[in-house]
Order: structure tokens, then sequence, then C-alpha cells
């Protein structure tokens, strides 16, 4: 099995392919533009009081009949100006 690696930036890679499933690094800009096909989405919330904030705002960009899996976490995020951050996984066509 081949583990495809793409944008590789020093510790991390932007996104891991590996079969047919392509796992995406955390996002925390353009998120509806980049996370619109995942099958999977976890997001991490710096502050628990913006849940229903991140709500609305997902509820504007995904089809809610449609939308990907999710958990939501709280986590102190690696630079403090991020509000959140979320990861993905999708399937190659």
């Amino acid at each position: 099995m081949t583990i495809r690696c793409l944008q590789l930036e020093g510790r991390l890679s932007s996104a891991v392919i590996h079969s047919n499933l392509v796992y995406r690094a955390g996002q925390t800009a353009d998120l509806p533009r980049q996370i619109d096909a995942l099958l999977s989405c976890p997001v991490f919330l710096a502050d628990m009081n913006n849940v229903a904030a991140m709500n609305k705002a997902r509820d504007a960009w995904l089809d809610t009949d449609n939308s990907p899996a999710r958990a939501t976490m709280a986590a102190r995020l690696v630079d403090p100006r991020w509000p959140v951050e979320i990861t993905g996984i999708a399937a190659l066509p």
C-alpha cells in the first residue's frame, strides 16, 4: 500500500492519501470551500461557547440533509488566534 503526503510542510502534510481515502489536515480558513465533500469532519473549538456560531456557519454552507459525520470537541489550538480547526476524511472518486 502506498501512502502519499501532499504539501509536506515540516512536521505535517496538508493531506495524506491512502487507498481511496484522503485525510485532510486541520483547516482554519476558507472552510466551506475546502471541506464540502468530506465524509467526516471533526471540529475542534477553542471556546465551546462558539458551538451555536459554528452550527450556524456549518448549516449555511452544507446540505443539512447530507452533512458529513461530525464530532465537536474543545481544544487548545496551536495558534491562539484560531477559534476553530476542522479535520476531514474524504473518499476519492
